[in-house]
Formats: C-alpha cells, structure tokens, sequence
C-alpha cells in the first residue's frame, strides 16, 4: 500500500488535507518528509487559490510522532550530525506551513503526541474530538528524548514558560478537555463532522492568521530570562529535576537547558539549539534504554505473550475470596472497568470494610472533580459484600485472595470452585506459592492459574500470571484478557518458587540485609540503593513489606521444603534480620509501627537509632560501585537464573515485569536490556569479581556466558 496526504478542495477554497501513511500510524519518517513536502509544494504553488487549509488524519490517530525504530540504529560518535540535519529538514518544512500566508487549522481526530503535537503547534489554531483516544502533548522525556520538530520553542513562545516547563519535563498527556483548560488547544468538538466544520469556520474567521512568533517584535508571554520571576522558575527547576532524576536521566535537564535558550535568544537560534539537543540525546544509553521499554510495552500489551488463534473474552462477573488489602484492590479496578463484583470474606462485617475501600476512592475523585456522584454510585452498585458462598454461584472467574497458606487455598478451591460458572476459570492471587501445587484439589486444573497482584493493586499497573503444569492455554488467554480489561499491564511466566517478580525482589531487601550484617553504615547502604534507581533503599523497601511478612514468607518456604522435598535456601539475611527485628524488638514494619525505620505521625521518616548498634562497625567501607553494583547485579543475576530455568518466556516480560512490577530503574530498560547495554562480556567480568570478592551468588548463569560468547544481545 503507497501512503499519501489526500488534497480536497471544497466551495469555499479550504483545502482539507487528510494524512494517510502506508503504516499503521502516521509518522515522522522518510515517506512522512516525501509526502509533506509535496504537499507545502502544492499549497504554495495554489496559494492564490486557497482560503486556508485543515490538516487532520485518516487514522486513528492524528500523528504518532517520531519513528522509534530507527532511532534505535541511531549510533553514538557516527550519526549525530545526521539526526541533527533531519531535524532542520522537519523543521523548515513545519515553518513553510506556519507562513503559508493562510490559515491553517490542525483537526485532531485521535492521538496527537510527540511530533504530532509538534505539527499541530505550526498550525494556526487547533480543534481537537472530545473522545477518549485524543490524547495531546510532548512525552518525549518518558523515551530519554526531548521534542525535536520544534516543540519545546513553541510551546515556550505560545504559553509562556511558566506554563510550558512541567508539560515538557514531566511529558503529560492531555485529553481534550485538560488540552483546552492548559491552552494546548483552542476548541473541542463533539463529532467528527463537527471538528472539521469548526475547523473551517475558523479559517473563515481568521485569513489573516500568522503565529506570533513570526511578528516583529513579538514577546514570549510572562517575560523572558530577564524577568526575575521567570529566571527563578528556572533556576528553581535544576534542584527540583535532580531529586527526581538523580541524575540517571539527561533528557530533563537538557530539555530544560533548551527552554532557558529559547528565553534568552531568537526563534531561529532556539530552533538549532533544540535539534543540537535532540541529536546529542538518541546515542545515549539511557534513550534507546527507554526507547526499547516502549516498544517492548507495546509488543507486551499486543498480546505477545497470550496465545494465539483463541478468540478474545471479557469477564461479566468475578468472585474475590478475601477483602483484605489484596482482595479490596481488585475489587476496586474490576469495578471500575465495569465488570460485576462478588466480594466474599468470612464475616460481613470483613466484607463491608472491604467495599468501604472502594468508596473511599471513589469518593476522592468525585471530590476533586472528577468524576461525578452518579458514576460513583453506578461503581459501588457493582459490588456485593458478603459473607455468602452462594454469591459466587456463576461467576465466570473466581480470583482467591486469601492467606498464604497452602492448606487455606486448597480448602478455598475445594469448597467454592463448583460454584463457578462451566468452564469458568480459577485464579489465585499468590505471590510465592506453585500453581501447581495450588491446582491439587482443582477438579479443573486446566482452568486453574495464578494471578499475581502487586499492592496498592489501584496504582500498581502490573498484573503476573503464572501457568501451571496443566494450565490450558484457553485458561491463560481468558486471564490475560482480564489483566488488560482492568487496564492492567500482564506478563506471562511459567510456574516455580516464587516465579520471577516475587525472587528477584527478594534478593535486593536480602543482600541490603547482607550489606548491614558486614557492618556497613545503614545510611550508606539507603542511599545507594537510591542512586542506582531504586524507589527507596533495601531497609526501607523491607520495612514497606513488613518484616513480619518475610517471616511468615520463610516459615512457609520451609514447610514447602518439606512437601515438595527440595532446598531453595530460605535462610537469608531478609529473613534473619526480619526474625531479629520482631523476636528482639517487636517491630514488624512500617505497618506495624516502625521496622528499620521510625515513622512518626506528620513527619519525615528516619533510621531507627538501634540499627546501629547491631552490626555496624565504625570505619568498615566498600568501594561505592561494588555497593551500587551488589545490589543491581543480584537482581539481575536472579533474573538470567529464572530465564535459564524457563521460569521466563520472552525478554520483554522480563524487562517489563522487573520495571513495573519491582521498581527495577526505569533508565536501564529492565533487567535484561541493561546487560545489553552494559555490554555481555564486560557484564560477566564484572560478575566474576563480585563473585570472587562477595560470594557465588553472582557467579555468571551459563545462559549468559553462551550469549556473550556467541555476541547476542537479549532480545
């Protein structure tokens, strides 16, 4: 199929030119520089002609931006000057739309981010569909980028920059009604029809439109460097942008580099330094890093994972076994995404508290204007607390969120299980224990399959199935199918201890434990556990799980030594310094009143001065990199075992699963695309001195060792 940009004409000489790539999506590539020019070719020569022009797309989406894939070929030292030029070739052709000498109206029918936002700022006025795929604005920083095409000197000189910084640096997508409200665009409609009627009407209105960056004399709006307000703002943002990158991360700061610039120099100035930095920002690690982490999101959420040829399903009711803190969760985002709820505990009363949970949140957002009571109501309605088996009876998925304890989830499945609906399917909502082992009692065990929330489950986004022994594949597409229609990121593996979020996850909080029981100072070991990062530090991170939970996780671990006669070494520094904290201290956790740290009531939190007095040894130090490496390289380390031992199907679950579901840090692109970028070979040289200095834990899987000799990189 050959793209083009149709060119219609109509009575009152308003040309609508419908974009209409040879891809899925329109985007900023080759055959997109071929076909705009052509048509700036057209406009101009038929300017005469013409009383304006509406820009709009026959897809889907208006403009999906850049083209990532290529980008990704993009290398360091060899193709900066490259990227640079085609950035000033996007460039004159959008400033050849903006001084056409005729209106020109951008109709935003679908999606409009990155370089589509950035097309619809060379417009002259923008009229976007009220409908939930318009999503406008710059999001350029979430790819380790920064907007290209002119983005960043347009929005400045259209909004002003106390307006356009935090869209920029936090790269927020608005909706239509946001887009309007922040002046990202200028009109909404509510039809297709309508869109484009308004967007004529304004060329009508206006034929002597122009962007006012183009005027003699033009102002940036709330003043430029020179205002003392705006060089505040400025400054202000460099200590507010290292907090929250620790400096992982160039493309804030050069984004907001750029910004300053465009308030300080002239249009055309401001416009090189932008592609200078654009150019200067696609070789680094940390863009084709989160440059792979969006297309292996993308290639996650298509389905990669979910078997092929069986047709898709919606879950219309769900039972939750549980209305705990786990079960409550799930019965929130079920709810939301309007399916029918059975939510049972064993008390009324239990049941209740867990709904409350439901109208707690829902009552936050009716309080902050968005959502209205009707809708709150119509939610809550979806959800029967009771204390009642028989609520169950028909529920097409069953989802068990109870204790974990074996012989609880067995009685669990033998007692409710016939209540389901034919053929319906069984989850159990485990973070450790085999799915196999859980079927046992199952008189399905082909419809029996792990679905492992991760907690608050409102805000988590990541959803871990795990298929057991005689899990069909009917039975994990329907679970998939339910991850993504609570709105939920799933990955897929295979069954273990553990499975792979829940052990990689451990050995960060164990060899922090380790780290403390050598006599390093706690402070230390918190503190590089952030600047790798990590969202908090090993000790924290423990005291947010609870220490009470790791011990109740390892006497659990211990009885299924027993049952399933092996060893997985339960015994760890987590554990024993869990066992300590709440034998010799009775602190269980943040949960609990205090763990490793203090938690006082409308404070800041701090080191439990205690902790002092265990192991740490005044003067004992470690080279900084071995600390930041140990506690990297152990989860990685666990990451290669759990792909060696088929725990994990696909790199993208693995990447993907360690950065939504564990916290691993989001410049490196997951656990196994930082080995790629780190280098194979060097990775495992690095492994083998950890290894030789620290212990066999980080000795290098064979998998790796057989990649590095081969040059693969995981993918």
């Amino acid at each position: 199929m050959t793209g083009q940009f149709h060119y219609e004409k109509d009575a009152d000489n308003i040309v609508t030119v419908t974009m209409d790539m040879s891809g899925p999506v329109n985007a900023m590539n080759d055959e997109y520089i071929e076909l705009m020019s052509a048509t700036i070719d057209r406009l101009e020569a038929e300017k005469e002609q013409i009383a304006g022009v509406v820009l709009t797309s026959a897809k889907s989406t208006f403009f999906a931006g850049g083209d990532i894939k290529n980008m990704l070929k993009a290398e360091p030292g060899k193709d900066e000057q490259g990227l640079f030029e085609m950035c000033d070739v996007i460039k004159a052709m959008l400033i050849r739309v903006e001084t056409l000498g005729r209106p020109v109206v951008a109709a935003v029918n679908g999606a409009a981010l990155g370089g589509g936002y950035e097309i619809c700022l060379a417009c002259h006025h923008r009229v976007a569909l009220t409908s939930p795929a318009v999503q406008v604005g710059l999001p350029e920083v979430s790819l380790g980028l920064l907007p290209g095409g002119g983005g960043i000197v347009r929005l400045v000189s259209k909004l002003g920059a106390e307006k356009a910084i935090m869209p920029l640096l936090e790269g927020t997508r608005f909706n239509a009604a946001k887009a309007l409200a922040s002046g990202l665009i200028e009109e909404i409609a509510e039809t297709p029809d309508d869109m484009i009627a308004k967007a004529k009407a304004w060329v009508k209105a206006n034929p002597e439109a122009s962007n006012p960056w183009h005027t003699k004399g033009f102002k940036i709006p709330g003043g430029d460097l020179n205002n003392p307000k705006i060089s505040q703002l400025i400054q202000g943002a460099i200590p507010m942008l290292l907090q929250k990158t620790r400096g992982l991360v160039p493309a804030p700061a050069r984004i907001l580099d750029v910004v300053a610039d465009t308030l300080r120099v002239d249009f055309a100035t401001a416009m090189r330094i932008e592609s200078r930095g654009l150019a200067a920002l696609v070789t680094t690690p940390q863009a084709k890093n989160l440059m792979t982490f969006f297309l292996q999101m993308n290639q996650v959420n298509g389905g990669g994972s979910r078997p092929k040829g069986i047709e898709k399903s919606k879950v219309k009711k769900v039972g939750i076994l549980g209305a705990g803190m786990m079960g409550q969760g799930i019965a929130y985002v079920s709810a939301r995404a309007g399916i029918e709820v059975v939510l049972k505990d064993i008390s009324q009363e239990a049941a209740d508290r867990g709904k409350a949970y439901t109208d707690k949140l829902l009552s936050k957002n009716v309080a902050k204007g968005r959502m209205s009571e009707d809708k709150k109501a119509g939610i809550l309605d979806l959800i029967t607390a009771t204390s009642e088996a028989e609520a169950l009876r028909g529920c097409d998925l069953i989802i068990e969120a109870v204790f974990e304890n074996v012989e609880l989830k067995h009685q669990m499945t033998r007692e409710l299980e016939p209540l389901l609906a034919e053929n319906g399917v069984w989850g159990s909502n485990t973070s450790t224990l085999p799915i196999t082992l859980l079927a046992e009692p199952s008189e399905k065990p082909e419809n029996f399959i792990g679905v492992h929330f991760f907690s608050p489950v409102d805000k988590m986004p990541l959803v871990e199935i795990i298929v057991g022994e005689k899990t069909s594949d009917e039975t994990l597409a329907r679970a998939f199918d339910y991850a993504q229609q609570i709105k939920k990121t799933p990955i897929v593996v295979n069954d273990s201890r553990g499975f792979f979020t829940s052990r990689v996850f451990a050995t960060y909080i164990d060899e922090g434990g380790l780290l403390l029981e050598e006599g390093l100072d706690p402070v230390l070991i918190e503190s590089q556990g952030k600047a790798i990062g990590m969202p908090v530090g090993p000790l924290a991170v423990q005291d947010e799980v609870s220490q009470q939970l790791t011990v109740k996780a390892n006497e659990t671990n211990r009885e299924l030594d027993k049952r399933l006669e092996q060893k997985i070494g339960s015994d760890n520094a987590g554990y024993r310094l869990a066992k300590r904290m709440i034998d010799d201290h009775q602190r269980g956790g943040r949960a609990h009143g205090g763990g490793y740290y203090e938690y006082p009531e409308g404070g800041e939190k701090y080191l439990w001065p205690e902790v002092y007095n265990w192991y740490f040894k005044a003067g004992h130090s470690l080279p900084e990199e071995d600390v930041k490496d140990r506690l990297l390289f152990r989860q990685i380390v666990e990451s290669l075992r759990c792909y060696e031992e088929s725990v994990m199907n696909t790199v993208a679950d693995a990447n993907i699963g360690s950065l939504m579901g564990i916290g691993f840090p989001p410049h490196t692109g997951g656990v196994f695309q930082f080995i790629n970028t780190y280098g194979l070979t060097r990775f495992v040289d690095r492994c083998n001195l950890l290894t030789e200095r620290y212990g066999e834990r980080f000795t290098p899987p064979q998998l790796l060792l057989d990649k590095a000799q081969k040059g693969e990189l995981f993918a």
